[in-house]
């Protein structure tokens, strides 16, 4: 069933006008309005968008879409009649899927100039980034008290580090899928020794694997706010800074800690979708998403990095989640060709 589309302007202006003609008045027109579409996480400041409709004129309605899987197979299937005029929030790992299908139009902001490089992922610039937030192994410090932890992902597949961790599934969870595209990449599909072996033996050693990263970090894991019994999670580079602003007390050092071996970027995204009435306003929302205030209050709201290089990090993240120097990518193209083949082999490999 094709989704009802919303007025657009030029609606309700052609409304105005019959309603003139008639001979009574037209109320006068409030902000413009852009609709953005992201999913369940996204979360900014309370001022932020109220300050940009005072600034710019335009009022900013956010539409929930569920996950990022979720929200860019909806944002696939209403393609020929929008939902909204923004999306914000497809990543790395499903970016080739929303370009494939045609759903964004080109716009290069002028605030591209100060997002580096490596983050631009689409030579055509139908995507801009915003934001970037990388995956790794994260430890509870307080069970590593006495012992070394781990600092490859090598070392999770020796006899000491048996029934210590915990990670998500990549057929349901994100930061799984992450983790095993990071795997791939560090053993490779060839060789000697492959990354299917490397899961053999993680499987060997007792690793354990939950739908999602809330099961894994909250119920699995034991550091920080985790209430199981494992010492290593997958997790993101940016969670110890979480456990510290969380905290009733913040402590001087996070109970938890990240290892910098083996973290995969990933990158998230906002476009213009294909058939919006509002592409004006909507290249104002991307400026403005890329804009120092808008990046600035990205890290203590979703906690990853901000894209706009010049923007500094809170103070918390540079003591507790700087950034990881050298992280594992790969090309979304690639991961779109061979993804769907590698979780059916992950799965036969890990859970059967």
């Amino acid at each position: 069933m094709r989704a009802e589309r919303r007025p657009g302007r030029r609606t309700a202006a052609l409304a105005c006008a019959l309603v003139i003609g008639l001979g009574a008045a037209c109320a006068p027109a409030g902000p413009r309005t852009v609709t953005l579409m992201t999913h369940d996480s996204f979360a900014v400041s309370d001022h932020l968008f109220a300050d940009f409709e005072r600034e710019h004129g335009i009022r900013v309605e956010v539409l929930r879409a569920g996950d990022a899987g979720a929200m860019v197979n909806q944002a696939i299937l209403t393609r020929e009649n929008p939902l909204a005029d923004v999306l914000f929030g497809v990543d790395n790992t499903f970016l080739s899927r929303a370009l494939e299908a045609g759903i964004f139009v080109p716009y290069s902001s002028p605030a591209l100039a100060d997002v580096p490089e490596q983050l631009r992922l689409d030579d055509q610039a139908r995507v801009t980034p915003i934001d970037h937030g990388e995956v790794c192994l994260n430890i509870d410090r307080a069970a590593f008290a006495e012992r070394p932890p781990p600092t490859r992902l090598e070392d999770l597949t020796h006899a000491a580090f048996a029934d210590t961790l915990v990670v998500q599934n990549p057929a349901t969870s994100s930061p799984g899928l992450a983790f095993l595209l990071a795997t791939i990449v560090r053993f490779g599909e060839d060789g000697d020794y492959t990354w299917r072996d490397y899961w053999r033996d993680l499987r060997a050693n007792g690793v354990q694997v939950t739908a999602g990263w809330e099961d894994a970090y909250y119920g699995a894991f034991s550091g920080g706010a985790g209430a199981g019994d494992r010492p290593i999670v997958v997790s993101y580079a940016s969670s110890p800074a979480a456990e510290v602003v969380f905290a009733e007390e913040p402590p001087d050092e996070a109970p938890t800690a990240v290892v910098a071996d083996g973290c995969f970027r990933q990158v998230e995204f906002a476009g213009i979708l294909a058939g919006t009435d509002a592409e004006a306003d909507a290249r104002v929302l991307v400026d403005f998403m890329l804009s120092p205030a808008f990046q600035q209050d990205i890290p203590l709201n979703m906690f990853v990095y901000p894209a706009n290089a010049t923007v500094e990090l809170p103070v918390v993240f540079e003591q507790h989640a700087p950034p990881i120097a050298d992280p594992i990518v790969m090309a979304p193209a690639a991961i779109a060709n061979d993804r769907e083949r590698w979780i059916q082999e992950w799965t036969d490999v890990v859970l059967r």
